[in-house]
């Protein structure tokens, strides 16, 4: 049987950058677990219209997650509805008939109430296009990628004051754009917490790389501190470097990797899908977090951080503005020998004895995904009226 929405006449048209079966991210998480309180339609991004004629079916690196949850619905944008970027008339003509065939989906579900959830700045035209009852801007990076401090995108200000609900990820996007829009909520990024608390076997790909391993999960990309790591893998030849994860086409990064490639203690395991990302960090000694320090890094919330907490093993990480609120179960080396002095202290028996594993997971526990998403839910419903937002209440406890 099916499962039915909690609010099955509430409607989440979502805007993505991304394909439901790419990597997963932020989006992905927060969308799967709302569509058990809402109708939710995740609109694949759109093919330009020179793919089209190509008979391209796009460049997407699936992560194997092709399934989805009853209550979300994936839309592909048709062949005859592509990408223009001229004439402006023809552009505006085949988005807004992607957005109108997306809500129609949930019309048709029998939603009564609509949220437009945009995901990206670029998104901002959709708030002219379709009717809704609600709109959402769920800022979960910071989408200029600057690394200079004070650069703010007028576009993205122009958005976050014309929709109804801002969620920030970050405690530094949340000092930097959390007064502009009264209506913001404040919700990090979490964990799904019993997949990586539970003890798994080890992946068969690391049964033969030698401990201590000192492990990295997720993209390899120009943000993580490759001066670092290159010293780190040179000068602790008898520690064992695991990367678990994608790699970026930034042609930066590719000096350094191909150095590393070269090392006998460093091992490249590739992506994972969402499914067995879970089973390696309980199976390295040290989780790793080595971000260089910038106004970019300073407003992320890393994934990985909760997920390394609730392996219970212990965390190093470089002293980046959201990891620094918890000083008390992550060390937060700078230089090349406190990280050196760090990872040593991380793989005695004091910082792995129960606990310190203990307190590391009761972390991540308060920010496993299904307390974080509720809180959203019950935002949305606060903002689509007063007998919504109490269900939410009574069905979460």
């Amino acid at each position: 049987m099916i499962q039915q929405p909690l609010f099955p006449n509430i409607g989440v048209c979502a805007l993505v950058s991304d394909r439901w079966d790419d990597t997963w991210q932020v989006r992905h998480h927060v969308l799967s677990r709302l569509a058990r309180y809402f109708q939710v339609v995740w609109v694949n991004p759109a093919r330009g219209w020179r793919e089209i004629l190509r008979g391209s079916t796009g460049q997407n690196l699936p992560n194997g997650e092709t399934s989805h949850p009853s209550g979300l619905t994936i839309y592909d944008p048709e062949w005859w509805l592509p990408i223009f970027y001229r004439p402006k008339w023809l552009a505006g003509c085949t988005y807004d008939a992607r957005l109108r065939r997306a809500r129609r989906l949930l019309t048709d579900r029998g939603c009564r109430k609509i949220v437009l959830y945009l995901w990206r700045p670029e998104f901002r035209a959709a708030v002219h296009s379709i009717p809704f009852d609600l709109s959402c801007y769920h800022i979960d990076d910071e989408y200029s990628f600057s690394e200079i401090e004070g650069f703010s995108d007028p576009g993205e200000i122009a958005l976050i004051s014309e929709v109804g609900q801002v969620i920030i990820h970050s405690s530094r996007l949340l000092e930097r754009k959390g007064r502009i829009n009264p209506n913001t909520a404040f919700v990090p990024n979490g964990v799904d917490f019993q997949a990586y608390a539970k003890a798994t076997p080890e992946p068969h790909d690391l049964l033969s790389i030698p401990r201590p391993r000192i492990g990295y999960t997720g993209v390899l990309k120009r943000q993580l501190d490759w001066s670092l790591i290159l010293e780190m893998t040179q000068r602790q030849p008898g520690w064992s470097f695991v990367f678990v994860g994608p790699q970026t086409s930034h042609e930066d990064i590719l000096p350094a990797i191909r150095e590393l490639y070269d090392r006998p203690n460093v091992y490249f395991l590739g992506r994972k899908s969402v499914q067995k990302l879970t089973a390696y960090p309980q199976h390295f000694d040290v989780c790793i977090m080595p971000y260089r320090v910038d106004c970019y890094t300073n407003s992320i919330y890393p994934l990985k951080l909760h997920e390394y907490l609730a392996s219970g093993r212990p965390v190093v990480g470089s002293p980046i503005r959201s990891v620094r609120d918890f000083a008390d179960v992550v060390a937060l080396p700078s230089t090349f020998q406190e990280w050196s002095a760090a990872i040593t202290v991380a793989l005695s028996p004091d910082a792995n004895a129960a606990e310190r594993r203990a307190a590391r997971q009761a972390v991540a526990q308060q920010h496993d995904w299904e307390i974080l998403v509720a809180k959203i839910a019950k935002t949305m419903a606060q903002r689509l009226g007063p007998e919504f937002a109490d269900r939410v209440v009574k069905s979460t406890g």
